[in-house]
């Protein structure tokens, strides 16, 4: 159920919103600066294109203090405009029945999209 279910977030605009992610990951790594920032972004765009089946769990061997504030940077750069974007578009599907398995992939990449660091989808 959860590859007929990835397929059709692929089809109806998963494919095109991971490819987001992805490139602007790459556009984040030209800097070095931005090289940690884009790897999470290029992460979020890979768990972006196959949501069904998979949740998203906290690394145990993740460093704390780096940890900590690269997500509080990535909060105040990128995470909130995504977080809000995954928020309205799960609202949105949340209107009809059908809609509802994906509203419910939406809002479980809330905070992933919020706090990537020490998170992945698995």
């Amino acid at each position: 159920m959860s590859c007929l279910g990835n397929l059709v977030w692929l089809v109806f605009g998963g494919f095109v919103a991971g490819m987001g992610y992805i490139l602007g990951g790459l556009g984040l790594c030209i800097t070095i600066v931005g090289i940690p920032f884009g790897v999470q972004s290029m992460k979020l765009g890979v768990a972006t294109m196959s949501p069904f089946g998979r949740e998203i769990v906290v690394l145990e061997d993740s460093p704390g203090t780096m940890e900590l504030v690269f997500n509080i940077i990535w909060a105040i750069l990128f995470g909130w405009e995504i977080a809000v974007a995954h928020l309205v578009h799960g609202l949105i599907l949340a209107i009809t029945v059908v809609g509802m398995p994906f509203a419910v992939q939406h809002f479980k990449l809330i905070p992933l999209a919020l706090f990537p660091f020490g998170r992945e989808l698995r």
